[in-house]
């Protein structure tokens, strides 16, 4: 039946996560914790900065069991902050810097935090959102140019000066004055485990309403990181680095990206923003041994001028999650890696926030086409029958569920979605429901096939976007697209596809039916797309992914409109 089998079991130390940090600073003092620019930060130095940080808090009256938010990307202070709070037992609550205003001061209330760490660029925007809360809050501001080596600093600033803000607020200060704060006087407590203890919220991006919050503790995010060690089949060790360009307010960020990167003595090469250049010539730069990211940024790299000419055998692992990781897609990456001189393939993950990130991978030696891979270590998967608790037989399609050691204690301040998302069954384990479908074969390996509410149902059958994706961007027109449900009086919903086309390539009606074609040959006639239309790019949320709901909203939207001017023109 389908639940999987246990590969290996790890020993979880009840240690915190600044603890597991510390432990390699011990033993590897001298080795690179983090580069920024250039810029390099050792294990002792980063534990130094950590304390620092963690003695300010203390000095402010930052305790136990206080909140404070950090609104940053990656970029030395966030993480100073993020181990100095899980140092002395506070909460660390990750928020992107590009939020709106209004979700800023709705994280803040929800969470009750009582400080906010933010950059200089974000300032205003964040002063804003603080002084419309409904509780006392400070703002810390952050200012990237003072990690930098001097030139560039220099350079930085010349150059983002009138971007910059300084805080001007009675409940503002500087980072830098922060710190003065945390003079050699200032008494820590001890650091102390506790595995009940809610460490980090993280937020879902809302894309069932209103975002929640997930609390994830101290154990969460350490088994997280040694298992993924564990999957990933290649030493992760001290003196290997890890491009990390994933933000440190997302799950895949936050968990893989950085921490299961500094519990194993390796070096993050920070990277606060992206874009397509950046990243090829961070890539081509620093050579790092292991990379991550979502499926677009994969997808982006195979058509850089950058890496025309560059060997990349200095890589080790190249890890894909956050979104589907398509076959043909898996195809061009690999076969771009191997013109290359990699001796890799990339390798796909799978896991939600409420488990904080990746749960299941790939083998680094077998793949099996569209499958996600097997349980990381200690993780069991099911497959239910959707909206019930009933296991299916292998092969058969249902819900996909999870259980094991990262799963969540409950989203915050919400009983009703923590009951519907966490549930204890007849075994005694308390059990993921993803919301996601998928199948489990006799081996074990778990197949992934869509969000459950991205499903479309038109004329009572279900559609699956995500496999008339896979056909769509096997053409060789095609670089990505998506495909939605939009309403429909007759069908209850029709299929529209958004292709955004190869460079070069003319988006006519004989692109179009050239595509309709390929379509058809893999795709039944009642989940054929009514329309297509090809864009030039397509929306992306905050970490990268397909914004696909924008692209419902937009074409709901329009059909709504269309209806109304209908019904105004013939009087109804």
């Amino acid at each position: 039946m389908s639940i999987s089998t246990i590969r290996r079991h790890l020993d979880y130390p009840d240690l915190t996560m600044y603890q597991m940090v510390a432990k390699v600073a011990k033993e590897h003092p001298k080795y690179p914790a983090y580069e920024f620019f250039g810029a390099k930060t050792n294990y002792a130095a980063f534990v130094k900065k950590i304390d620092r940080a963690a003695k300010a808090f203390t000095a402010m009256g930052i305790k136990e069991g206080d909140t404070v938010m950090i609104c940053l990307p990656n970029i030395p202070q966030a993480l100073d902050c993020f181990y100095a709070l899980d140092r002395i037992g506070a909460i660390a609550s990750m928020v992107h810097p590009l939020s709106a205003k209004n979700e800023i001061t709705y994280y803040l209330n929800l969470s009750e935090s009582k400080m906010i760490l933010t950059a200089d660029m974000f300032y205003e925007k964040v002063q804003e959102a603080v002084n419309e809360c409904g509780h006392p809050v400070t703002t810390l501001v952050a200012r990237m140019q003072e990690e930098l080596k001097p030139a560039l600093a220099l350079a930085f600033t010349v150059k983002q000066y009138k971007n910059l803000k300084f805080p001007n607020a009675d409940n503002a200060m500087t980072w830098k004055a922060f710190l003065r704060k945390g003079t050699p006087k200032v008494a820590l407590p001890a650091p102390h485990f506790d595995v009940n203890r809610t460490a980090v919220i993280l937020y879902s991006g809302g894309t069932s309403g209103t975002p929640k919050g997930i609390c994830l503790s101290d154990l969460n995010f350490n088994a997280c990181a040694m298992q993924a060690k564990e999957s990933i089949e290649q030493e992760l060790e001290p003196g290997l680095t890890m491009l990390s360009c994933m933000p440190c307010f997302h799950g895949f960020g936050l968990g893989i990206n950085l921490h299961t990167v500094l519990i194993h003595g390796a070096c993050c090469i920070l990277m606060p923003t992206f874009t397509t250049k950046s990243y090829a010539h961070m890539l081509a730069k620093k050579k790092p041994n292991f990379i991550a990211g979502v499926p677009t940024i994969f997808e982006a790299l195979l058509h850089v001028s950058e890496l025309d000419n560059v060997r990349l055998d200095f890589l080790k692992g190249m890890f894909c999650g956050g979104d589907s990781l398509s076959v043909e897609l898996k195809k061009k990456v690999d076969a771009f890696l191997a013109d290359h001189g990699a001796s890799i393939q990339i390798r796909e993950g799978y896991g939600l926030t409420e488990c904080v990130t990746a749960s299941c991978l790939t083998p680094r030696d077998t793949y099996r086409e569209n499958s996600i891979g097997l349980p990381f270590p200690d993780t069991y998967y099911c497959i239910v029958k959707p909206g019930t608790d009933d296991i299916v037989p292998n092969g058969t399609e249902g819900e996909i569920i999870l259980t094991g050691p990262t799963v969540m204690k409950g989203y915050l301040k919400n009983e009703e979605e923590t009951k519907q998302t966490l549930r204890k069954l007849d075994d005694g384990r308390v059990w993921l429901y993803t919301g996601d479908l998928g199948h489990m074969d006799d081996d074990g390996y778990i197949y992934f096939s869509q969000r459950i509410k991205r499903m479309i149902i038109s004329n009572g059958y279900n559609i699956y976007p995500g496999q008339i994706e896979n056909v769509i961007d096997k053409c060789p027109e095609v670089s990505y697209s998506c495909v939605i449900g939009v309403k429909d009086p007759r069908r209850m919903h029709r299929v529209k596809a958004y292709i955004v086309l190869r460079d070069g390539v003319n988006g006519d009606d004989a692109c179009k039916k050239r595509i309709m074609n390929e379509i058809s040959n893999y795709t039944a006639k009642y989940a054929l797309p009514r329309e297509i239309e090809f864009r030039s790019e397509l929306p992306k949320t905050l970490v990268g992914k397909v914004a696909y709901r924008i692209l419902e909203e937009e074409a709901n939207a329009a059909e709504d409109a269309k209806i109304a001017s209908l019904n105004e023109n013939t009087g109804v």
